[in-house]
């Protein structure tokens, strides 16, 4: 799932208070965060697993290692940006640079990832992303203010115009657009969907539907740089000195530490 660069002004208190999931210390600075779903990178734990996903195991081990707790909100991406930017979260690990976001947040200088992206269709399907003629006709799946802009911006344009409208579907979903895009891709109801490479060989092999859906490459233009974002409504000291332990963090775990982590998951990455 690509991030929005929508904002939206509506705050659920109720599922605020619902989604906390609280670190067990009780003297440490506590650093609250909001997060949506987006596996491997972010991920909602169950009953069946207690993981949340590479970003988050990343940034636990950057804080945790500067004596801090952190709370964790577990919201869709459009809340999560209300909280931040309302001061109810201190961060969200990961978003896509816009100038108008500034208004609302200070990004940090190092990104989480740069991702790769691809696009997953059916197995017999020999199509390939050759620019913005090679999808015209296809229809194409994507899921409600998702923006592409900043790896295609002829992507975006192509989504957005209004003489392509019976050739995009917008999926809607509280956390599960990426299975329901990949069912209607395998029942031949679309043809097309671009994600993170990494994003889409997880949900394949999580579903199982390697036999049925493959990823095809070369993905879109650029790639899809996703930078934490922290609020505006805390004191500037406090938001410095946070973005410096995740600047400093996040440049210590490149490499090894960096592997580790993707392998956990069943990842590798390439830069």
């Amino acid at each position: 799932m690509l991030k929005s660069e929508k904002m939206h002004r509506h705050l659920f208190l109720v599922l605020l208070l619902a989604g906390t999931s609280a670190a067990s210390s009780s003297q440490a600075e506590t650093l609250k965060v909001c997060y949506d779903k987006w596996a491997p990178m972010t991920i909602f734990p169950s009953e069946e697993s207690s993981g949340r996903g590479v970003v988050i195991d990343m940034l636990e081990q950057i804080y945790t290692e500067k004596g801090y707790s952190l709370e964790y909100y577990e919201v869709p991406l459009a809340r999560g940006l209300d909280m931040v930017a309302e001061g109810f979260c201190d961060m969200l690990p990961e978003y896509l640079f816009s100038k108008s976001s500034e208004h609302y947040f200070v990004y940090a200088s190092e990104a989480t990832f740069a991702y790769t992206t691809a696009f997953v269709v059916r197995r017999d399907d020999s199509w390939r992303y050759n620019g913005i003629e090679s999808i015209k006709d296809k229809r194409i799946a994507t899921g409600p203010g998702w923006d592409y802009s900043s790896i295609s911006v002829d992507y975006q344009n192509y989504i957005d115009d209004p003489k392509n409208l019976n050739f995009v579907e917008v999926i809607a979903g509280y956390d599960d657009v990426v299975d329901r895009v990949f069912h209607m891709i395998k029942e031949n109801r679309v043809d097309l969907y671009a994600d993170n490479e990494l994003v889409l060989q997880y949900a394949l092999n999580r579903l199982d539907l390697n036999d049925e859906l493959k990823i095809v490459r070369p993905g879109l233009e650029k790639k899809l740089i996703e930078i934490p974002i922290f609020s505006r409504q805390m004191p500037a000291s406090k938001r410095q000195k946070l973005i410096k332990i995740w600047n400093e963090g996040r440049r210590s775990m490149k490499g090894e530490r960096e592997k580790m982590l993707l392998q956990k998951y069943n990842l590798t990455f390439e830069d």
